[in-house]
C-alpha cells in the first residue's frame, strides 16, 4: 500500500533507547524530531548515533529532524512554584525583577515585553489559559488586569493577541544549536517562530557556513507569518504548522483557514 502521509516521533527520555527506538521504527516512525529545547550538544550527538544505529538494525532509513528553540517568551519560576490568579486582580510582568516571582509580579526570559506592548494590549499566558489586559507599561514593568484567571506556574509561555512581539527567530543558542545540527547531519532544520523570510534564509545561511546541507522546515507559529507566508515559502523547504501558539494568538477557529 502507497503511504504518503509520514510519521514523525518527538524523542524523549523514553524513546532515547535503541530497542525501544527499533520498536518503533518497525511500527512505522519515518522521521525523528530531536527537541533542542532540551539536552546539551553532547546528548543530541549520541541520540543521533543511537538512531542511525536503531535504523541500520531494523533495514530502513530513518530522518533527523532538528528542532530549535527558538526564543523564549516566557515568566520566570515562582517563589512556591505557582500561584493563582483571580478576575480583576492587578499583577506585574517585570522584565527587570530579579528574585522568584510572587502574587503581585514575576520577572521574565522575555526582557523586551515592555518595548512590544502598549495600554490595552491582550496578552496571552500559558497556551492562552490566562488572559491579561495591559493596563500600562512603566519603565520594565508592565501592569496587568487579570481578565481571565488561573494557575501561572514557572517558565509559562506569553502571547500577544494578534501577534506583534519583536523577538528575532534565531538567538545565540539557536545559532550554536545549527552547528550541532550539522555535525550530527540532521536532514531537517526547524525554525521557530519565523517572522519572514529573511529568519529561513539567515537560518539557511548560518547553516550552510557551519557546513550543513539540511532541509529547512518553517514553524507557522506566529500571527505575523501569515500575511508573509509566501516569502516564507520560498526560502523554506516545508512548512510545520505548530498549531498550539498559532491558535493562542489568532483563536482556535481560524487555523484551519489559516
Amino acid at each position: 500500500m502507497l503511504r504518503r502521509t509520514k510519521i514523525v516521533a518527538t524523542l524523549g527520555p523514553a524513546s532515547s533507547d535503541q530497542k525501544v527506538l527499533e520498536k518503533m521504527i518497525r511500527a512505522g516512525v519515518d522521521l525523528v524530531r530531536m527537541n533542542f529545547s532540551h539536552g546539551s550538544a553532547e546528548d543530541h550527538v549520541k541520540r543521533a548515533e543511537t538512531v542511525r544505529a536503531a535504523a541500520a538494525a531494523v533495514g530502513r532509513t530513518v530522518g533527523i529532524l532538528a528542532d530549535l528553540q527558538g526564543p523564549k517568551i516566557r515568566v520566570g519560576k515562582f517563589e512556591n512554584d505557582k500561584i493563582i490568579l483571580k478576575k480583576g486582580d492587578a499583577f506585574i510582568l517585570d522584565a527587570g525583577w530579579k528574585k522568584p516571582g510572587n502574587q503581585e509580579r514575576v520577572g521574565l526570559d522575555y526582557k523586551d515585553l515592555p518595548n512590544d506592548v502598549k495600554k490595552g494590549a491582550v496578552l496571552l499566558l500559558n497556551d492562552g489559559l490566562l488572559e491579561f489586559h495591559v493596563t500600562k507599561v512603566k519603565g520594565q514593568e508592565v501592569h496587568c488586569e487579570v481578565v481571565r484567571g488561573g494557575v501561572l506556574s514557572n517558565n509559562k509561555g506569553i502571547n500577544r493577541k494578534g501577534g506583534g512581539l519583536t523577538a528575532p527567530a534565531l538567538t545565540a543558542k539557536d545559532k550554536r544549536d545549527i552547528k550541532t545540527a550539522t555535525l550530527i547531519k540532521a536532514d531537517y532544520l526547524a525554525v521557530s517562530f519565523p517572522r519572514n523570510g529573511d529568519d529561513m534564509r539567515l537560518a539557511r545561511k548560518l547553516m550552510l557556513k557551519a557546513g550543513g546541507n539540511s532541509m529547512l522546515m518553517a514553524k507557522i507559529e506566529r500571527a505575523e507569518a501569515i500575511p508573509v507566508l509566501s516569502d516564507i515559502i520560498d526560502a523554506s523547504d516545508a512548512l510545520m504548522v505548530a498549531r498550539g501558539d498559532l491558535s493562542v494568538e489568532v483563536g482556535d477557529e481560524a487555523v484551519p483557514g489559516l
